[in-house]
């Protein structure tokens, strides 16, 4: 005799209160029809085999699920360390909380699975070593295919901290920064709270009330209209010293110092000879050079005796040079218009007069992109002496080459008689400028003058991409930050808020003894009724308690539901497992 058997399964997903937590209970509720009419019950009270070893990180709203192992693999990091203890657990979800940037710690959460840390391309670099500190994980373990990628942003903030050395910006000083400027002892939060700049500034000497603003008229030329003024006589100055100074040296400028020599004859009647001795400036140059200097004397000074930071005025290259180009034109009119002739040499001393020339550079304080040309040159430094290395080793090289190579065939007019000499042809001709003057004229004598000229061509073109590129950078990070905004809003820091706990020290609404407390009441589990609870043995309700506990299914509540005895109550253990 066939029996008819039918079946089915009802599984419920519970939610019960441990110590200070929740946990998730799944139930499966098996009910056997047969044919005489008996049923057959068979609870099940259990949790999934590895749901005690899995974790739920929640960064920035981004729900993560891993396992706990998984954290372990790296030690002595925040993950591998995080406990239910922590204000960040929230034990109503089951999980932690970090308000972090979500798209870094995807990465971060893949570097504990496979071991391989890799940058994302959508993060500022300064952002993702910010992260990476957070978690407590070393930065120089970004995989190689990343790492320039990653390391772009230190080139970059050298190339702005260079940049702030420059002081390129257009903007003014602000009253603020006087006083830290010049280093008064001025303190508005503590010290000096309910006086103002204005009124300290009544207190001071009246030198110091004045020199901030004597300073912002020759060192700030965007401070006022004044400044401005004076920056373009400054500016006018410059160049008519200059002008005068290559103008003087033309013949037409020039005047001839002509010398009148007596013929000694014995006739009665003398005669002379005129003789040009040599030739001086116009003496409107002079004047020119009287009134520039003039300028560029009470320029210098008042700068100096206005200057917050004397020692760093005096070693600043551009001073030096214009300190150097005055002292010259002073030195010229001692030894030329007071001291006699004899005892001078005036070509001599038209020659130290070319430290004048170097005003020009004098307009780097005028122009920011004076500044980053020369500071491309200081940056690129590294590259340059590379090249002339290279230069020095192949000129050495080709000028031995082309010296025997002349000689080898019969060659009258050589012009390669020494090395030395030929040193001048290998410069002329790696240099690609090739004055013509000395040229081989025997066929190995061409062959390597060919190679010469390729080798330079190489050895020049090489590096120069490398120095537009440190150029091309810095002009264009200049560019943004004169774009950028001065004052930056403040981003006040906020401390965490720790999440709320019930009465009875669990993350569940007070005065519910938990989130599963209505569930389990529909199966006569209400853990305040002694017929029908849930009984966590072991734990203390006001701590943690011990990681292993056993869910006890009592004789009235779930077995009394179905009509079972309690003899036939399913016990099931269940390991929490330490987050």
């Amino acid at each position: 005799m066939y029996e008819e058997i039918n079946s089915f399964l009802l599984r419920l997903d519970l939610t019960a209160q441990t110590a200070n937590k929740y946990i998730i209970i799944t139930i499966d509720v098996l009910f056997v029809q047969i044919n005489s009419g008996t049923f057959l019950i068979v609870v099940d009270i259990y949790r999934m085999a590895d749901a005690d070893n899995r974790v739920i990180l929640n960064v920035g709203g981004i729900r993560h699920e891993t396992y706990k192992a998984t954290l372990k693999k790296i030690p002595a990091t925040r993950l591998s360390r995080l406990t239910e203890a922590l204000s960040n657990y929230d034990a109503v979800l089951n999980e932690f909380y970090f308000d972090r940037h979500p798209g870094v710690f995807a990465q971060i959460l893949n570097y504990y699975r496979t071991g391989k840390l890799h940058y994302p391309t959508d993060v500022c670099g300064p952002l993702f070593e910010t992260e990476l500190e957070y978690w407590g994980l070393d930065s120089n373990q970004v995989e190689p295919c990343c790492w320039m990628t990653y390391t772009t942003h230190r080139d970059t903030q050298d190339v702005l901290v260079g940049l702030d050395r420059l002081d390129l910006d257009a903007e003014p000083i602000t009253e603020e920064e006087i006083p830290r400027k010049f280093g008064w002892d001025y303190d508005p939060t503590i010290r000096h709270k309910n006086m103002s700049l204005q009124e300290y500034m009544k207190t001071l000497p009246w030198f110091k009330r004045i020199q901030p603003r004597i300073w912002q008229l020759f060192e700030e030329p965007y401070s006022s209209s004044a400044a401005k003024a004076i920056q373009v006589v400054s500016i006018f100055f410059i160049l008519v010293s200059i002008v005068s100074f290559c103008l003087k040296t033309h013949p037409t400028m020039r005047v001839p110092t002509i010398e009148l020599i007596k013929n000694n004859f014995t006739n009665i009647t003398p005669t002379y000879t005129l003789h040009k001795e040599r030739t001086d400036p116009h003496e409107a140059f002079q004047y020119i050079e009287i009134v520039c200097n003039v300028w560029f004397t009470f320029e210098i000074i008042t700068r100096f005796i206005v200057s917050p930071k004397k020692l760093a005025f005096l070693r600043s290259p551009v001073n030096i040079i214009d300190f150097l180009a005055t002292l010259s034109f002073y030195l010229d009119i001692l030894f030329n218009k007071i001291l006699p002739k004899s005892f001078t040499n005036t070509e001599l001393f038209e020659f130290l007069s070319i430290t004048r020339i170097f005003r020009l550079f004098k307009l780097t304080r005028h122009y920011g992109g004076l500044k980053i040309l020369i500071h491309t040159f200081t940056a690129s430094m590294r590259e340059l002496i590379l090249l002339i290395f290279f230069l020095v080793l192949f000129i050495v090289i080709f000028a031995s080459l082309i010296y025997y190579a002349e000689r080898l065939q019969n060659n009258p007019d050589n012009d390669f008689t020494s090395i030395p000499i030929g040193l001048w042809w290998s410069i002329v001709t790696m240099t690609t400028v090739g004055y013509g003057d000395m040229v081989p004229k025997t066929y190995i004598g061409m062959m390597v003058g060919g190679l010469c000229a390729l080798t330079g061509v190489l050895t020049i073109a090489l590096p120069v991409p490398v120095i537009v590129a440190n150029f091309a950078m810095y002009y264009s990070h200049t560019q943004a930050r004169s774009k950028l905004p001065k004052k930056r809003r403040r981003v006040m820091a906020v401390e965490p808020v720790r999440p709320a706990r019930g009465p009875g020290g669990g993350g569940g609404p007070p005065g519910g003894g938990g989130g599963g407390g209505g569930a389990m009441n529909k199966f006569g589990m209400d853990t305040g009724k002694p017929g029908g609870s849930i009984s966590m043995q072991g734990a203390p309700p006001s701590s943690g308690g011990p990681r292993k506990n056993l869910i006890k299914q009592g004789g009235g509540g779930m077995a009394a539901k179905f009509g079972m005895s309690e003899n036939n109550a399913v016990h099931n253990r269940i390991e929490d497992h330490p987050l």
